[in-house]
């Protein structure tokens, strides 16, 4: 443990990452390098936070399930037999197989190991030649099951059994992407992201950052939504997420060589939203870029302290996806996303290089990094809190 970090001196200063834009400054890079400090970071956040896993429509009919994984923890999410969704930890509870892989339909998840057999709830309902083991009883035995939450047709989860539910803390953020109606909106499942040699934040950062936009992607692909009309709206305390607004330069802008919507508009936006673009993040795990004919939505995944996995998917307006020319539409615009997202890439990587430079230091923002600020504002009370406690328990 580096005790330079776990200190009263160390968590309070990082309350100077949490005042006003026009005051802050940024996290310290031990927070974005250290590996005693992401251990600490599992339960100060992710033991405790609401964890976007996936979508709900990719697990529609009974026996549905897909797979995925944070901060080293394998999880399924089923629909039963009855209709009724799990989120559950993929080991098995006898020799810790993973009991499911990738995604599929089935009526149980059978262990290939020693054919230990799940219900899609969890519960154990089959362990073959056990008859002569002491005290086994297989109504004892489940795979561990994770709290449950659908915000928008995304899936969240939560290890903490006592965690308050997420979507009243939202509502501010659930206000300003209603009409895009992300419930009903319709995409293809993406496949799991590769690692990414950088820290998770270094990645919400990046995704919610108006500072860099006009600079580091300046261009016809991106210069019809400039920095200057970012908009980083003041949030209750206890919200569990934050946006920003981006004015555009033309209505209903995308991101593509026409620089103009391709596809269909989401059909219940206002004239006022279809002349900018949303972003928004609700940490640890989930950004979104919203424009007014497509959503990317970016699922992070940390698995170390300076490396993560992020899957990235779009969602469309209902029906779009029936247009014989939507594969070709969707290729133009993700042709020019990905463009966007290389640059953030590289970028990305070389920020976690600086960060463990002797040299790498706290700044001050710009105001067009709102967004860091708010993250900073929903991140350091986690922190502190969790360091109270650690000291409690030491006590």
């Amino acid at each position: 443990m580096n005790q330079n970090i776990f200190s009263d001196v160390f968590f309070a200063g990082l309350a100077d990452s949490a005042l006003s834009v026009e005051q802050a400054v940024s996290l310290p890079p031990e927070c974005y390098i250290d590996a005693s400090f992401f251990e600490f970071e599992k339960e100060a956040v992710f033991n405790h936070e609401w964890l976007c896993v996936g979508r709900e429509e990719w697990v529609t009919k009974p026996g549905d399930y897909f797979t995925t994984s944070i901060i080293g923890e394998p999880i399924v999410v089923s629909r039963d037999l009855k209709g009724a969704l799990h989120a559950l930890s993929s080991v098995c509870q006898h020799r810790s197989m993973l009991v499911a892989e990738g995604t599929g339909n089935s009526r149980a998840f059978v262990c290939p190991y020693h054919h230990w057999t799940f219900a899609l709830d969890g519960k154990l309902v089959n362990a073959p030649a056990m008859g002569k083991t002491c005290e086994f009883h297989k109504s004892d035995i489940a795979l561990p099951s994770f709290k449950i939450e659908i915000w928008h047709g995304f899936i969240f989860i939560n290890f903490d059994k006592d965690a308050p539910a997420l979507a009243p803390r939202l509502t501010a953020v659930s206000d300003i992407i209603a009409h895009y109606d992300l419930a009903t909106a319709e995409g293809p499942q993406p496949e799991l992201g590769p690692q990414r040699p950088w820290n998770w934040k270094v990645m919400l950062e990046n995704n919610n950052d108006g500072y860099h936009a006009s600079r580091l992607h300046q261009g016809p692909l991106h210069d019809f939504v400039p920095s200057g009309e970012a908009v980083f709206p003041e949030l209750p305390a206890d919200t569990a997420g934050y946006y920003r607004t981006n004015g555009t330069l033309h209505q209903d802008a995308s991101f593509n060589a026409t620089q103009k919507a391709l596809l269909p508009v989401f059909p219940k936006l206002t004239l006022e939203e279809r002349n900018r673009m949303t972003f928004a993040n609700i940490p640890p795990t989930l950004s979104l870029v919203m424009m007014s004919d497509m959503v990317i939505y970016m699922i992070l995944r940390a698995d170390g302290p300076e490396t993560h996995c992020m899957d990235t998917g779009v969602l469309v307006a209902p029906g779009a996806m029936t247009n014989a020319s939507f594969e070709h539409r969707m290729n133009m615009n993700m042709a020019a996303a990905m463009e966007i997202i290389a640059q953030d890439f590289h970028v990305d990587e070389m920020i976690q290089i600086g960060l463990r430079s002797r040299f790498a230091k706290r700044s001050s923002y710009s105001w067009q990094e709102g967004a860091q600020q708010a993250f900073n504002s929903w991140l350091v009370p986690r922190y502190q809190d969790a360091w109270a406690r650690m000291k409690r328990e030491r006590a």
